[in-house]
């Protein structure tokens, strides 16, 4: 089964987020949903509002509040979108100008909280106090997961467990938060909410995995950055981190030049790429991200056969094959 497949037999159900989601950026201050919309039509596949829906699904529910909480999933991610680009002063966000870049750093920011306390009005409505509880958890350690990055951000010296532990507070905690909240909504036991949660923890480590893998081998105009563009904002992904530990010294020493001088010109990605062909650290790390894959896979053995966990393992295939 296809992604695309996935996408079309829930894509009435996504029209419904669609909906939510344009219901819920208005408001009398028109920058607001000005800047909402610049990100939030920019092109994103809602890969969280869709595993929602499909764990929904998959645990017996179909009502309404599926809807404002695929919402309250996507707005969330909106929002550390708008604050990441500030923090990063990216320039190009989705293939398009950064919100920050047309809006500035104020606005943006204060944007991305208004999105963030949209979402706890929307989960209010829905009244679920185990769902407060999840969202409220995965808010601080998201918020523990940027901090760890700034202070890592530049730092050749960077274990690949301390790589993983940011990507997991980063990234893979939402989109597990995203599959453990359709449990809760279709009341599973906590064995199959865990199970659930534990599928998108791990989804959610090789995408973000293969996210950085293609920063360095998709072109620009594909992926919507510039190859190399973690380089120039001083991050150090997996495939860097291995490759910096199988260097030799001197291969260290320039590395280190590069990244402590953010020189994003042409010629220093050219060198960290080739470093990284020297060392197969796209394989290595594709490899990895493959191991997150199965261990996804392999929590939705609880569950019996179905067209739902069929749909989940579809999109932990589509992790892995995705190019942009």
């Amino acid at each position: 089964m296809l992604i695309q497949d996935v996408f079309s037999t829930y894509k009435d159900d996504l029209q419904q987020v669609e909906k939510c989601i344009n219901d819920n950026v208005n408001s009398e201050i028109k920058l607001i949903p000005e800047i909402a919309h610049h990100l939030i039509d920019s092109g994103g596949k809602r890969f969280r509002p869709l595993l929602l829906l499909i764990c929904s699904r998959l645990c017996g529910y179909q009502g309404e509040s599926r809807f404002p909480m695929a919402t309250v999933m996507e707005f969330i991610h909106t929002a550390t979108l708008l604050h990441d680009d500030v923090i990063d002063q990216a320039s190009i966000r989705r293939g398009k100008a950064s919100a920050n870049q047309i809006f500035g750093n104020s606005v943006s920011i204060l944007v991305g909280d208004f999105l963030c306390f949209k979402a706890f009005t929307l989960m209010s409505g829905i009244g679920n106090n185990d769902i407060f509880g999840l969202v409220s958890t995965m808010g601080n350690i998201m918020s523990e997961g940027e901090v760890f990055q700034l202070t890592k951000c530049g730092d050749v010296n960077m274990t690949q467990d301390e790589y993983l532990s940011i990507i997991e507070k980063k990234t893979a905690v939402l989109i597990s938060a995203s599959c453990a909240a359709g449990a809760i909504l279709g009341k599973a036991p906590k064995e199959k909410v865990e199970a659930l949660s534990r599928f998108g923890m791990n989804a959610g480590m090789a995408f973000q995995i293969t996210d950085d893998v293609l920063d360095y081998t998709a072109k620009g105009k594909d992926f919507g950055k510039s190859i190399g563009k973690d380089l120039e904002e001083g991050k150090i992904t997996l495939p860097l981190i291995f490759s910096i530990k199988q260097s030799t010294e001197e291969e260290k020493d320039k590395i280190k030049e590069i990244i402590t001088h953010k020189k994003g010109s042409q010629k220093a990605a050219r060198e960290i790429l080739r470093l990284i062909k020297k060392y197969k650290a796209i394989d290595y790390s594709l490899q990895a991200a493959a191991g997150y894959v199965s261990e996804a896979k392999s929590q939705l053995s609880i569950f019996s056969n179905c067209t739902e966990k069929d749909h989940l393992n579809a999109v932990a295939d589509y992790i892995l094959s995705r190019n942009v």
